[in-house]
């Protein structure tokens, strides 16, 4: 890698995360910590706000922002194989949002006229994974932080009515899914969106609390990363 790649790198790992230690940077850009110290301090030198010292710590104050940059080829072949996969949705806001992010960074990466982006040779078929209504409106009410109010059937065509405050939307191959904090059973529970009778978003809104959040719960399925748990991608929840 690149100094430069690395340095910009580095910046947007501090711009995600709270006090930093060296040996984590290390171990992320599998670099030393002597390059570690050496790359710190000659982005301090160039006046980025970064606080802290070797043996403690790092943390960039909020309010910096990176200028415009360019991607790499594979950083560009990456947009185009997701903004490709979205736009197969039968999600329609979710695709007409994809294809507009295309042109928008098409126009912004260096001789657009090239149209690496626009033409880039990946593909994705239509997917047809049921309910996209209510996608929409489980995306707006986690943006928004509002609770939901739910009719719903399981597997056994049991219905229940819950209050949820949703914390992620999975689309799984055999359809859609996503995951809530149940006010109901006072837990997370998973629920599939083909099952859903009834769903409406109310007025009310829901502070954050970190022991119902995605990361409680990704924490709680000794998920190491966000993505979704192994049991989602084996058998069907809801219960």
């Amino acid at each position: 890698m690149r100094r430069a790649e690395r340095l910009f790198r580095l910046v947007n790992e501090l711009r995600t995360r709270s006090v930093t230690r060296a040996e984590d940077l290390a171990t992320h850009f599998e670099v030393s910590l002597r390059t570690v110290y050496r790359d710190i301090a000659h982005l301090q030198a160039s006046g980025l706000p970064i606080e802290g010292e070797a043996g403690v710590g790092y943390l960039l104050r909020p309010g910096f922002d990176l200028p415009n940059v360019t991607f790499t080829h594979e950083q560009v072949d990456a947009l185009a194989i997701g903004l490709s996969f979205a736009e197969s949705l039968d999600d329609e806001g979710l695709a007409a949002a994809a294809r507009e992010v295309r042109s928008k960074l098409q126009a912004s990466l260096p001789r657009p006229e090239t149209r690496r982006l626009a033409d880039a040779p990946y593909f994705s078929f239509p997917h047809t994974t049921g309910s996209p209504a209510h996608a929409k409106l489980i995306r707006t009410a986690i943006r928004e932080c509002r609770f939901v109010e739910m009719l719903y059937a399981n597997g056994k065509g049991q219905i229940s009515t819950r209050r949820l405050r949703p914390i992620a939307v999975w689309n799984l191959p055999d359809g859609w899914m996503f995951t809530a904090w149940c006010e109901l059973r006072q837990d997370f529970r998973t629920f599939r969106l083909d099952r859903i009778a009834r769903l409406a978003m109310t007025p009310d809104r829901f502070a954050p609390d970190d022991s119902k959040s995605l990361k409680a719960f990704n924490a709680k399925e000794g998920c190491a990363q966000p993505g979704p748990p192994q049991r989602l991608l084996r058998r069907e929840m809801g219960s």
